[in-house]
């Protein structure tokens, strides 16, 4: 894998695809700087290495120009972030773009506007990544969040290069799944919650191969339950994929997996914070009820089988944790994750949000790895090679 060790830096301009993909509010400053944070190392090295630096991303899903969404806003978060000062040109191409690029002395760093300005970076087009390309040396993709599309900044540019490599984040990104994915020490735990389960069967397919214990929670739990003869009362429940759960089921049982799903739910009698709860067998929901949170027997289960693992792969809440009264599953996790990972474990948490949860409740620094791109990971565990990632590695 070809990484920011591998390439001399020394005077050479290095044009990095980063994720500055930041929320801004209604004064447009940034609220999270955790993307402009990730990207830092590599930027630093580059310089460290004595070259340049031009910086490229997008912002939002702008149509055509738009102010709001003109990276014009994040300059004084990233020149706080990176300490040190930023240079900004209005455009990507052309002219002014070329000699802003062209000025660029050994420790400069300038940051190019929004690529998504222009329609033909969504639609790959290969003379606008060849425009971007000759703005510089060396090409580096450090945008795990958009490695899965093959943009002309993330993909089609990477043809244009002798000299193009990995930055820190996205190799650490590769390393990290490959190492639940492929170098895995066993037994190897794979958790997968949130609502729906049509939107994770590739994932729970794939993964059926490489794990030893799979806990499902999360709203797709009923669609299990209820597949299996039980009653989930007014649960979230996908029925036309119950057939689909069985054959999960089946594939797990041939491949010696076993399955972990909740035994108890907190049940509510409405969606709502301020709901009357009551702990229910999962299977035993009565109507006018709907489970919204793992109960206590099955957080009970989970702990065991979470301490016994050596690698853990975490994706999707147990509950809807944005509700105070249904995040204790989420949090109880977290905590025995958490407990693992100190144990020797190697944890690894993905897609949105059990990243969010993740964050909100201070995990952050407990677990292995927070993985940065919800899609990008996904697809990843869907066993598809991504793109972005292809086209450095071709």
């Amino acid at each position: 894998m070809k990484t920011l060790q591998n390439i001399d830096f020394s005077q050479k301009k290095a044009l990095i695809r980063v994720d500055f993909n930041v929320p801004l509010n209604d004064a447009f400053e940034v609220t999270d700087a955790t993307r402009i944070q990730a990207a830092k190392e590599t930027i630093d090295t580059i310089i460290a290495k004595g070259g340049s630096v031009i910086l490229m991303s997008h912002l939002g899903r702008p149509k055509g120009v738009e102010a709001q969404y003109s990276l014009q806003h994040i300059v004084s978060k990233v020149e706080e972030v990176l300490e040190r000062k930023i240079n900004f040109v209005n455009d990507c191409i052309g002219d002014k773009v070329e000699q802003a690029a062209k000025n660029l002395a050994a420790g400069d760093v300038l940051l190019l506007e929004n690529l998504r300005f222009y329609k033909e970076e969504e639609a790959g087009d290969v003379a606008f990544a060849q425009k971007l390309a000759n703005l510089a040396d060396v090409y580096v993709n450090d945008a795990f969040g958009t490695a899965h599309r093959a943009h002309a900044s993330t993909t089609i540019i990477a043809q244009f290069f002798s000299d193009k490599c990995f930055g820190a984040l996205l190799a650490k990104e590769i390393e990290s799944i490959d190492k639940v994915l492929k170098n895995s020490e066993k037994p190897v735990l794979g958790i997968l919650g949130g609502s729906k389960v049509s939107s994770k069967i590739t994932v729970l397919e794939n993964i059926l191969d490489k794990v030893d214990h799979l806990i499902i929670g999360g709203g797709m739990t009923f669609t299990f339950v209820k597949a299996l003869g039980g009653s989930v009362g007014d649960s979230i429940c996908e029925d036309d994929k119950q057939e689909l759960a069985l054959e999960i089921l089946a594939k797990a049982k041939e491949k010696g997996v076993q399955i972990h799903i909740p035994v108890d739910v907190i049940a509510a009698n409405a969606f709502s914070n301020t709901a009357a709860t009551q702990v229910m067998d999962v299977t035993k929901i009565t109507d006018g009820w709907q489970g919204l949170d793992a109960g206590p027997k099955s957080l009970e289960n989970f702990k065991k089988v979470v301490l016994e693992s050596k690698t853990i792969l975490w994706n999707g809440p147990l509950g809807v944790f944005e509700m105070e009264s249904f995040a204790n599953g989420t949090i109880q996790l977290g905590n025995f994750i958490a407990e693992s990972t100190t144990n020797g474990c190697f944890s690894l948490v993905g897609g949105g949000d059990s990243v969010a949860a993740v964050k909100q409740f201070g995990f952050e620094h407990k677990v292995s790895y927070v993985s940065t791109g919800g899609g990008a990971m996904l697809e990843m565990l869907e066993g598809k090679t991504l793109p972005g990632i292809d086209a450095i590695l071709k």
